[in-house]
């Protein structure tokens, strides 16, 4: 029952009984004040509050999706797969929420997916024409946690092909900003970024090998987390480089990062990598977020990665006030030359060598009639020159990369592979923490992109890509170190492009991290709803 009726109803009652008549005259007196929804501001605990109010169901929650998506696409070009099933099972959990109440916070909350992760009901293409087609033979780790909590899968999202290079896909095609149609909305995870961006879900999920979360959160002006190595399960993922790899969340708050860390955190049989995690996850970590968090915190300043970009220096300049006022005191800081100079060739020398082995173990797992070693899909992709009438496009950059990969990777027994993996990857990290130990510091920050979103097309645009932390963004630490990163907007350029800043911590301390950045997403509210999505009808109501 909508509470504007509940109430009524409650203070007739409360009349007629005579007991509680100076109640009522309160209530009388001071009507309770009617809640808003909007779809496109709207956080989980807000979509929450409106489904336990009787004012929405997941079924109509998920509607107003498909209308978004019907009416921005191929505009953005952002959906490759749609879940046809979707309002059948937003149904489905309407009913079993009256029945027996909500599985989780996540209940009945659409979830878009990057088309790398696992679904056994929908294709898993990671955006190469080649597997087009191929249903995996179960959910991948996060999607089956996400089902269990009663998330509604509602579509699989363009991406980099294969989670490397700009942000278009053979399968997919060229992604689009939806701040500016003109600029990439970063890669790898490009298609969620325009997918939570545009409201065409609360909640998505990406891939993060060197800054394929961080890029598309920051370009298309949202929140993401590159969690710690090890604390999310990557079994069922279309892996780039297992030693970087890691899924993650994509949303509009913090908040609803928080909340969908508790169902998607812990330990896997799969991925061995979660070992790490056991006994340092948390089963709420939307109980860490603090307004005042910031107040006492010491956040280290990473100069290094300013002076790209004069709008980008002056917004993060800016962020960096916002702190101080709330408390924080900040210390500049440097990162020694050493690391700063092998860290893209040390990704590369690891990363060209796990792809070629790594994807083979992956392909082994389909059905038949797709490729099966690296070689063959490099030879796929060399017979698609021009369009095709069955929408495959030429990808030429990843085109590329295939090669590269295919000429350089190195065996994974290669001496050089094993030093950049058993001691570089180390003394990286081991630096890092240094740096964290000796400024006593709870947090680095920096601007994750140094430079404005690039337009399309732009060749050696620094940030079209944006996979390896490409440019000056020392986004690549984060995976070297397989510590965590935590984007939040921070500001728009003169001409609408957003920027974003990255709340870097140690290994595990997302509940630190997302306390600071909830604080400092609270205290500025650097988000804007993209000019090229504009609001539909019934997506806005109060009740």
């Amino acid at each position: 029952m909508p509470p504007l009726i509940l109430v009524s109803r409650v203070r007739a009652a409360l009349i007629r009984g005579g007991a509680f008549a100076s109640l009522a005259l309160i209530l009388c007196a001071a009507p309770l004040r009617a809640a808003e929804f909007d779809l496109q501001t709207a956080t989980i605990a807000d979509i929450n509050a409106a489904f336990d109010a009787g004012a929405l169901t997941s079924e109509q929650l998920t509607r107003l999706c498909l209308a978004r998506i019907a009416a921005y696409e191929p505009k953005l070009h952002a959906v490759i797969t749609l879940n046809p099933n979707a309002i059948e099972i937003a149904r489905a959990l309407d009913a079993e929420r009256k029945a027996k109440g909500p599985r989780s916070s996540l209940h009945g909350i659409p979830v878009v997916f990057k088309d790398n992760y696992d679904t056994d009901d929908l294709q898993t293409s990671g955006g190469f024409f080649g597997l087009k087609g191929s249903i995996p033979p179960k959910d991948s780790t996060i999607v089956a946690k996400l089902k269990a909590a009663g998330a509604v899968v509602l579509a699989k999202v363009n991406l980099s092909e294969m989670a490397w290079g700009g942000a278009m896909s053979s399968l997919g095609g060229q992604s689009h900003n939806p701040h500016n149609l003109e600029v990439t909305p970063a890669g790898s995870s490009g298609g969620t970024g325009v997918s939570i961006a545009a409201a065409y879900a609360p909640l998505g999920y990406g891939t993060d090998t060197g800054g394929s979360i961080r890029g598309p959160s920051t370009a298309n002006g949202i929140v993401g987390l590159k969690p710690t190595h090890g604390l999310l399960s990557r079994a069922g993922i279309i892996p780039l480089a297992l030693s970087f790899d890691t899924g993650g969340p994509m949303a509009r708050s913090v908040y609803d990062i928080a909340v969908s860390l508790n169902v998607t955190v812990g330990l896997d049989s799969r991925d061995d990598a979660t070992k790490k995690s056991e006994g340092k996850t948390q089963t709420d970590y939307t109980k860490f977020l603090d307004k005042g968090a910031l107040k006492g915190a010491r956040i280290g300043v990473a100069r290094d990665f300013f002076g790209q970009d004069p709008e980008v220096d002056t917004t993060i300049e800016s962020a960096l006030a916002a702190m101080r006022r709330q408390g924080a005191v900040l210390v500049d800081i440097k990162y020694p030359e050493t690391i700063l100079k092998i860290r893209a060739d040390l990704m590369t020398t690891i990363m060209y060598g796990e792809y070629k082995a790594q994807i083979a173990v992956y392909l082994a797992t389909l059905k038949p009639g797709f490729p099966k070693t690296h070689a063959e899909i490099l030879a796929l992709s060399e017979t698609v020159m021009s369009p095709r009438p069955d929408g495959v496009v030429p990808n030429l950059g990843r085109l590329a990369l295939y090669r590269h990969e295919e000429k350089e990777g190195l065996a994974m027994t290669d001496p050089i592979y094993l030093a950049a993996k058993n001691f570089a990857m180390p003394f990286v990290r081991d630096t890092l923490y240094g740096i964290f130990a000796n400024n006593k510091l709870d947090a680095i920050v920096y601007p994750t992109s140094a430079r404005r979103p690039a337009k399309i097309g732009d060749v050696g645009a620094p940030l079209a890509a944006a996979p390896l932390g490409a440019g000056n963004s020392p986004t690549n630490f984060a995976n070297i170190a397989g510590f965590p990163d935590l984007i939040v907007p921070a500001g728009f350029t003169t001409n609408g492009l957003p920027i974003g800043i990255s709340f870097f911590g140690t290994a595990f301390s997302e509940p630190k991290i997302l306390a600071l950045g909830y604080a400092f997403e609270q205290a500025t509210h650097s988000i804007r709803r993209p000019v090229n999505t504009p609001e539909l009808p019934g997506e806005k109501f109060t009740y």
